[in-house]
């Protein structure tokens, strides 16, 4: 379980199996004859390190050094490809790594507990740190997501990586795909899954190599990568002194390089606290590869680290085999969605819900569960807030277009439907859009998308969110194992989808696999748990409430969270059971 008083709130596969010779006997035949076996591929994996040498920064007023050392994952041969999922709530994560037998994909299943969650591998790269006298003054280990950011690394590589472009931090997240595309390398920096070490300014020497475990499973040869690492440093002073320069924020990147030119875009107005990065939170480490729009809800999130140059390794090889190559009509993620472009027309015809596929709208379990003041601090008054997910589990996209009528205050939606060629063949009124003029909003919210309700124990409701219309956007990556998954979503925040207070026209897509965080902390959004008597409740995220969305299945759109009130009068608190083995407030 998790306690939790009052705070500030932040923001599956195949079990692989080989070819193995097999012996066949038939009545009559004495003699067995048997088939060779088919030898079974994977990639060439090989560590390396981009430059000899790096210059890290750590302040006076905040020391520490993240340690991107530009070590590279490349993959040579095939791609790395590993699909990481679990059945349920109830069931362990898995990962199995796609391998090629005879030109065909297979899985093969990697050694159970070799992940615990969805953000990487753990302990895969271990570094060693020794001063110039030669003392050992650092050994840790840290994860590796191989969706961080890549690169080619020689010119006849595929242009683009079919691969998602960060490893999800949902703690429901049900299935991810990480990946290294042939030909490209992916850096093995942890970015903010690591913490930063302190390290006085001097020069060391870095060794990392991969730790045996994925060396022995995934074939990588046990060459460690030397670096020469200067630590230099600074002081809010200096930045200060500096003509045109802005002072660095207490919470800043210690990485040379990096706090400048990533500044994280406006976040999700309604999808987090406060809804826009504050001063500090701008200048948070980078990521472990996630773009600054992956995971909208759960804090600033920053741009990857700066993609290698395809010079780095000088090794000419042909493109993808046609085994391992995306093609016309696939499901496996590199299909685009259709484009978010609004129409600038109403629909005509006669409208219709065609026998086509449509989407599956399901509600993850609450998380970020917390007692909030409501950010008024009103005397007395308590507040339960949480994060709540609606997702797409496909086979369709969701797609709304709303449309405005000159002078009128609401737009008028439709939900449209496309063949699997991604034609649309049809269209149904589902009711409307509405502008929001509120600070931390100014955008369009499609009403009825879900409702939240704090249900008693015997399931009846106590009391009800105020907030259920929403501007739809892909913030989070549930499960991108599903049918028709899209890989990269197009509409990753709100100013790509939710239109302005002139628009005549919007157009809000949920695509296949991915789902929409709001985090509920404002009064109307969050429960006032003011005059709620302590004892078991459960928080209820409902998706489509008042099914006017055609999907295909309405019976998953429910998902409950228990919770355990105590304290008194001012002073709350909120008790989260975990959720079958996910234990996340």
């Amino acid at each position: 379980m998790t306690r939790r008083r009052t705070v500030r709130l932040r923001r599956t596969l195949l079990a692989g199996t080989t070819a193995v010779a097999v012996t066949a006997v038939t009545a009559g035949i004495v003699a067995a004859a048997q088939e060779p076996a088919k030898a079974v591929t994977g990639p060439e994996l090989s560590l390396v390190a981009a430059t000899t040498s790096v210059t890290l920064t750590t302040w006076k007023e905040d020391p520490g050094v993240y340690l991107d050392l530009g070590t590279y994952l490349i993959a040579e041969g095939a791609p790395l490809e590993l699909k990481v999922t679990r059945k349920s709530y109830k069931d362990p994560v898995n990962v199995t790594q796609t391998v090629y037998e005879g030109g065909k994909a297979k899985a093969k299943k990697l050694p159970t507990g070799t992940v615990k969650d969805f953000s990487g591998l753990p302990g895969f790269s271990e570094i060693t740190l020794t001063d110039q006298a030669g003392k050992k003054v650092l050994t840790r280990s840290e994860s590796f997501c191989p969706n961080n950011a890549s690169g080619r690394v020689r010119p006849d590589a595929p242009a683009t990586s079919k691969y998602p472009e960060s490893c999800p931090t949902n703690p429901f997240t049900l299935g991810s795909v990480w990946g290294v595309q042939k030909g490209w390398a992916a850096n093995t920096y942890a970015g903010s899954y690591g913490e930063p070490v302190q390290l006085p300014a001097g020069t060391y020497t870095a060794k990392v190599r991969v730790a045996k475990k994925y060396r022995d499973v995934l074939g990588i040869a046990d060459k460690a990568a030397t670096v020469k690492v200067t630590v230099v440093e600074r002081s809010d002073e200096d930045e200060e002194g500096s003509t045109g320069a802005a002072p660095r924020s207490a919470k800043a990147d210690g990485h040379a390089g990096h706090a400048a030119g990533h500044q994280a875009p406006t976040a999700h107005a309604g999808h987090g606290p406060g809804h826009a990065p504050s001063p500090a939170e701008a200048a948070a480490p980078v990521t472990s590869g996630a773009g600054p729009s992956y995971n909208v809800g759960h804090g600033p999130l920053k741009a990857a680290p700066p993609a290698l140059p395809w010079a780095l390794k000088k090794k000419q090889q042909s493109a993808l085999s046609p085994q391992a190559r995306d093609s016309g009509g696939q499901t496996d993620g590199s299909r685009q969605a259709p484009a978010v472009k609004p129409l600038s027309k109403r629909p005509t015809g006669k409208a219709s819900v065609p026998d086509v596929p449509k989407p599956d709208l399901r509600s993850l379990p609450a998380y970020g569960i917390t007692i909030s003041d409501g950010d008024k601090d009103i005397p007395g008054k308590d507040y339960l807030a949480f994060s709540a997910n609606v997702w797409n589990a496909g086979p369709a996209q969701l797609v709304v277009d709303g449309f405005r009528s000159p002078g009128k205050a609401t737009m008028d939606a439709f939900q449209y439907f496309y063949d699997a060629k991604g034609k649309q063949v049809g269209y149904t009124p589902t009711g409307t859009m509405e502008w929001d003029p509120r600070p931390g909003h100014v955008h369009w919210h499609f009403t009825d998308f879900a409702s939240y309700r704090l249900l008693k124990a015997d399931k009846k409701e106590a009391v009800r969110s105020g907030k259920e219309a929403f501007c739809l956007a892909n913030t989070d990556a549930i499960d991108y194992t599903v049918k028709n998954a899209n890989w990269h979503p197009y509409n990753t925040d709100l100013a790509t989808a939710c239109g302005e207070e002139n628009s005549i026209s919007v157009r809000e897509v949920l695509d296949v696999g991915s789902g929409d965080t709001y985090t509920q902390d404002l009064p109307g959004q969050s429960f006032d748990i003011t005059d709620v008597p302590n004892g078991t409740y459960y928080i209820q995220v409902l998706a489509n409430p008042e099914k006017r969305l055609k999907e295909t299945d309405l019976g998953n759109n429910s998902a409950l969270r228990k919770i355990v009130l105590g304290g008194e009068p001012g002073k709350r608190t909120v008790t989260v059971p975990a959720h079958d083995l996910v234990n996340a407030n």
